[in-house]
């Protein structure tokens, strides 16, 4: 009894002492779900340096110096005894009145399993209550935690049966785009002339083909394994959060400017020269390893054309939030760009039926730069939209790609004349034909000025909503909704003087003001996590919210949040705060997107979540970017009718 008080005594002390000080201990949850009724809490603890934490394992009746676990939903979980726990760290021994306890000086995993009495549940909340040990000092505190389970079965079926797709679509966009560059002045005329120095220096025709083979995979892992390793240092969402940034945008609408007058012959863009002559000569020495710095040195003296290629390949893969995409996205551009050297040295006649380098691959290049113009406007309207700029709205920026691609048809009909360009006695069918594309895009492009929905270009344009006079939405003028001048739910509030959604939906743009339309309305909440840079965003705006039964559902049934995660607009001074990882949160966006990360796991949108009116989730499915409107449809009723019940 006596060890009992001393030990209840000293955490008393202990408590009062560090109760202002700044936690020892840090903790990250995470739950696994192996069945419909059981699963696992791992609990990651990380100690400052000087700091053990007490397993959660008691050793004998009297040990008393143990970390411990409380769940807020006792009723319908239950975790295992002691016995059962796993911890996972370089664990110490001490001796604390004659009593041997078991410690954890730098970090920890536990896992402890659980079995839930309710199936239908979808999260866990409770304390970890920790003790430790520094020096002769005990601190100790709760730690509260509120979990959601991972993605059910059936929501993995469902993603599986889109991501996979999307993975092969994104792989088959950027192959055809390295067979493109293969027809750039930088490219296309060393064909030839490296397909021919295989088949010629070879002891056969067989080792011929494999140095041929050999060259073409080193092509592609030149593009891919830097991808990967930037990947690998910087963590999965490194290229996502470049993509979204407003200072990377700026930089890449200042790198395609560039490389855009580059490609009209303004100047000459090249990689140190030093960089191609070291590489040449490695490849002089010959073997496999001379055949890969050849390849090396085709990527660097090809950088002026393939450069800008990649750039725009990267931007665009990295805006998914998922590290594999610009991996998936290099590994198909560098087998679309190595490709060719591979075929032709299995059939080297066909080298003859090439046509020859000419006035034509400057064409090429300089229809590159009008494209590369009408990017760099993109990456400017995501900086626009940003900080409501309102300098390129949806008719401004359709204005200039009009302009762009007519500019374009008129180069092809040899009516415009860079300084490069050879004399055109005449047009020759496939530059007409390429005319005709290009006037034909600029002028599809034109009934957008006055509000055509323009659908299959919805993730590039800015949004209806930044257009002053739009006819497709008169439509949705006098469309009525559940919360108006006369309902008990205020009206929003916050943010509505810059963010607007379309077709005159309502939403709220922070979680407290929904929250509280929530619970008066009685009505499931339907989190939009989106952002102005989002192009998959806008597609499913366009493509899915504006079908009329989608429409409806989203008036009538739910309360729609829309939390931008690049929302610049800073937040109040007593609404800022700091994460666990010691970054400050100083804008509305940055918020968005941290309780998107620690509540949901995920970084991407558009990310459609469901809650109840009390802020917990309805479904673990993570529903993203889905063009199927009767899966969407099926996903709210299934949603709804869970809140009903």
């Amino acid at each position: 009894m006596k060890k009992i008080l001393f030990a209840v005594s000293l955490l008393l002390i202990n408590i009062l002492l560090f109760a202002q000080e700044q936690k020892p201990v840090q903790f990250r949850f995470e739950a696994k779900r192996f069945t419909d009724s059981t699963g696992s809490l791992i609990v990651h603890a990380k100690m400052e340096k000087g700091v053990s934490l007490f397993s959660m394992k008691q050793i004998g009746k009297d040990a008393v110096f143990v970390s411990s676990l409380k769940a807020d939903t006792a009723k319908t979980i239950e975790f295992s005894n002691s016995d059962k726990i796993e911890e996972n760290g370089k664990a110490l021994s001490v001796s604390i009145d004659t009593i041997q306890y078991t410690t954890y000086p730098d970090s920890v995993s536990i896992t402890i399993p659980f079995v839930l009495k309710n199936t239908s549940d979808s999260s866990i909340s409770g304390h970890f209550i920790w003790l430790a040990k520094q020096a002769d000092n005990y601190p100790s505190g709760e730690e509260k935690f509120y979990v959601n389970f991972p993605v059910t079965d059936n929501a993995q079926k469902a993603e599986a049966d889109t991501k996979p797709e999307g993975f092969w679509q994104l792989f088959f966009i950027c192959f055809l785009t390295g067979l493109l560059a293969v027809i750039t002045p930088c490219v296309f005329p060393l064909i030839p002339v490296t397909v021919s120095f295989f088949l010629k220096k070879s002891k056969s025709r067989l080792e011929g083909i494999r140095n041929a083979i050999w060259y073409s995979l080193s092509i592609i892992l030149i593009y891919t394994i830097p991808t990967i390793i930037l990947v690998m240092i910087f963590g999965d969402d490194v290229l996502y959060q470049i993509s979204t940034s407003p200072i990377s945008n700026g930089l890449f609408f200042l790198i395609f400017l560039v490389f855009g007058m580059s490609f009209f012959g303004a100047f000459e863009l090249q990689l140190p020269n030093s960089w191609a002559n070291k590489a040449d000569s490695q490849a002089g020495k010959g073997g496999l390893l001379g055949i890969f710095f050849m390849a090396l040195t085709l990527v660097i003296v090809s950088f002026s054309c393939t450069g800008p290629l990649v750039g725009t390949l990267l931007g665009q893969t990295s805006s998914g939030g998922v590290s594999l995409a610009p991996i998936i996205g290099m590994l198909g551009f560098g087998a679309g760009l190595a490709l060719p050297f591979s075929l032709f040295a299995f059939f080297p006649s066909m080298l003859q039926s090439l046509p020859k380098s000419g006035g034509w691959l400057n064409s090429v290049k300089v229809c590159f730069g009008f494209i590369e113009l009408a990017l760099a406007l993109k990456f400017l309207s995501n900086i626009d939209l940003i900080y409501h700029w309102r300098l390129l709205d949806r008719d401004v920026f359709l204005v200039l790609w009009i302009v762009l691609f007519a500019l374009m048809g008129v180069y092809l009909l040899g009516k415009l004349k860079f300084s490069h360009d050879s004399d055109l006695p005449h047009v020759s069918v496939p530059r007409l034909l390429f005319a005709v594309a290009s006037f034909s895009f600029a002028m599809y492009l034109v009934p957008g000025l006055w509000g055509a929905p323009l659908r299959h270009l919805s993730g590039f344009l800015p949004p209806t909503g930044t257009q002053d006079f739009n006819l497709d939405l008169l439509k949705y003028s006098n469309s009525s909704s559940s919360i108006s001048t006369n309902s008990k739910a205020k009206p929003p509030q916050r943010l509505t003087n810059k963010l607007h959604v379309p077709y005159n939906l309502i939403a709220y743009f922070t979680l407290e003001e929904g929250l509280a339309a929530a619970k008066i309305l009685n009505k499931p909440i339907m989190i939009d996590f989106t952002g102005h840079s989002c192009a998959n965003c806008r597609k499913m705006e366009q493509e899915v919210w504006k079908d009329p039964e989608v429409l409806r559902r989203m008036r009538e049934d739910f309360v729609l949040v829309s939390l931008y995660v690049d929302e610049s607009s800073e937040l109040p001074q007593h609404e800022q705060y700091r994460k666990k990882d010691g970054d400050m949160v100083l804008s509305e966006g940055d918020r968005n997107l941290d309780y998107e990360i620690t509540a949901f796991g995920f970084n991407a949108q558009p990310l459609y979540m469901f809650l109840d009116t009390n802020g917990k989730p309805l479904s673990n499915i993570k529903y993203g970017y889905d063009p199927d409107i009767a899966k969407f449809i099926a996903h709210l009723e299934t949603v709804k009718k869970k809140f009903g019940n």
